[in-house]
Formats: structure tokens, sequence, C-alpha cells
């Protein structure tokens, strides 16, 4: 079984441009939506991703917080189009920005279309309770926040947020 252990932050600032030293552009979709989860009727949210020329389906259990299962596997790009095609909710579009900061790397997500606006950056950890280093450009951590998260953001984009969302005061 494959653990994820992820921290979530907002990004504040762009000082993490300079440090990037790959971006990848991505788009995903779910095959589920928020309510399933919610409801407790799915107990994993099912995504496919294209990212650059590789894609893939992912299946993550549905868990609050920085750890949770995750099995990614590697699809043929025309069954990963086709799937897109069979989403629930809108696409999620995204510029990711790898950034390498005190022996992590960190993965900056600049999302596009109705999530412009919002940049998030991830940190993937041995351990829940490992230490690491904080760059200057990182905010507040949203990790235990669900509407940060890929899946609700395809459910209910960042475009619909009020502004106290988007100021970070209903979380």
């Amino acid at each position: 079984m494959a653990i994820e252990i992820e921290r979530k932050f907002l990004v504040t600032g762009g000082g993490w441009r300079a440090a990037a030293h790959k971006v990848v552009p991505m788009a995903q979709g779910y095959l589920n939506d928020l309510a399933a989860m919610d409801s407790g009727a799915t107990k994993a949210s099912v995504r496919v991703r294209i990212q650059g020329d590789e894609a893939y389906l992912n299946l993550k259990s549905r868990e609050l917080g920085h750890t949770r299962q995750e099995f990614d596997y590697a699809i043929p790009m025309a069954d990963a189009r086709g799937l897109l095609a069979l989403s629930v909710g809108g696409l999620v579009d995204k510029l990711r920005h790898y950034v390498d900061f005190g022996g992590h790397l960190w993965e900056v997500d600049e999302f596009l279309g109705d999530n412009a606006g919002l940049v998030v950056a991830e940190i993937e950890l041995p351990s829940a309770d490992a230490e690491f280093a904080k760059p200057a450009w990182i905010g507040r951590e949203v990790t235990d926040s669900k509407r940060y998260y890929n899946l609700a953001l395809a459910s209910r984009p960042y475009s619909q947020w009020s502004e106290a969302e988007q100021a970070g005061a209903a979380d």
C-alpha cells in the first residue's frame, strides 16, 4: 500500500519563480465528486491527469490531513483523454513548478482557468513528524482545509469563492 505524507501551504509573492528548475503543465479531472466523498458513498477520489506528455490514473483515500493512501498508475494518453471527457465537475488546469529548498522538493502549483489566482505549494515528507525548512515565500498552511484540495477545486473553483474565502478568513 502506498502512503502519501504531504503538507500544503499558500504561496506569498513570487520569490519561488527564480528557483524553479522545471515547469510541467497539468490538466486533471475527477471521475467522482466532492459530494460523493463527503457523503461516504466513495472512499477515494479517482483522478485522471495529463502532465506534459505523460498520463496517470490516481486514487487517493478520503482522509483529511497530511497522510493518505495513494495509488498512481501510468495509462495511455488516449485513455487519459477519454477519461477526462467523463470527468465530473470542471477540469483543474495548472502549471507545476518544481523548486528544491532545504533538501526537499517543493511542488508549486500555479492554477489557471477558473482557479487562476491561486498558488499552492506542497511538500512530500518521509514521515508525519519530519522537520523541514520553509522558504520565505511559504505562507499559511492549508493541509487540513478541504477546499484547497484539487477535488474541491474541480467542484467549486477559486473564482467562485467569496472575498473572505480567498483571503483565508473562512478556513
